[in-house]
């Protein structure tokens, strides 16, 4: 279980630095994406700096327990979010699925890291 634990914490974290990331140097994608789920221009360095946070604390995490619990949920909780804004803003299944997937990962994490 604790290898298992690892490997989604590391997983879930990359992928949440890599998406703060493209918020803090503005890829033109990212902005975009941003943008048709009405986000506004002074939103996205805050969602970035949650990322990033919870990025760390879920690093942090594998060695002190409740803050990778906080982080996982607290990702989860944003990509919660992110799913609802994009079914808000009528995208495709196509559209949705990588917040979703994201999603099912921070919440598997949370899980992880709850059952230890």
């Amino acid at each position: 279980m604790t290898i298992a634990l690892w490997i989604f914490s590391i997983l879930i974290g990359l992928a949440s630095t890599m998406s703060s990331m493209g918020k803090f140097t503005k890829m033109e994608q990212t902005l975009a994406t941003l943008k048709s789920v009405g986000v506004k221009d002074s939103q996205i360095p805050l969602l970035g700096a949650l990322e990033l946070a919870a990025a760390l604390g879920l690093l942090i995490g594998i060695w002190v327990p409740i803050l990778g619990q906080l982080a996982s949920i607290g990702l989860a909780i944003y990509f919660a979010g992110a799913v609802t804004a994009h079914a808000r803003a009528g995208h495709s299944f196509k559209e949705i699925m990588p917040a979703t997937i994201l999603l099912l990962v921070s919440l598997l994490t949370a899980l992880l890291q709850f059952s230890r």
